[in-house]
């Protein structure tokens, strides 16, 4: 995924800045705790396709 792309891209829920997490292909939103999935370089922003994460999984991506 192209990395110029996060500039456009915000969480639908809380509109906050995503993070790009290359090894799970997936953009984090760390207020809401979601991992939107990354397919063929097409990021899903659908709520409904976002894994809920839980706080020991935001530590570890974020520490």
């Amino acid at each position: 995924m192209e990395e110029s792309l996060l500039e456009f891209l915000v969480c639908p829920v809380c509109k906050s800045s995503l993070y790009y997490h290359q090894e799970s292909a997936s953009l984090i939103c760390k207020i809401d705790k979601l991992s939107y999935p990354i397919k063929d370089d097409i990021p899903i922003m659908l709520v409904s396709d976002a894994k809920r994460l839980t706080l020991e999984q935001i530590e570890k991506i974020f520490n």
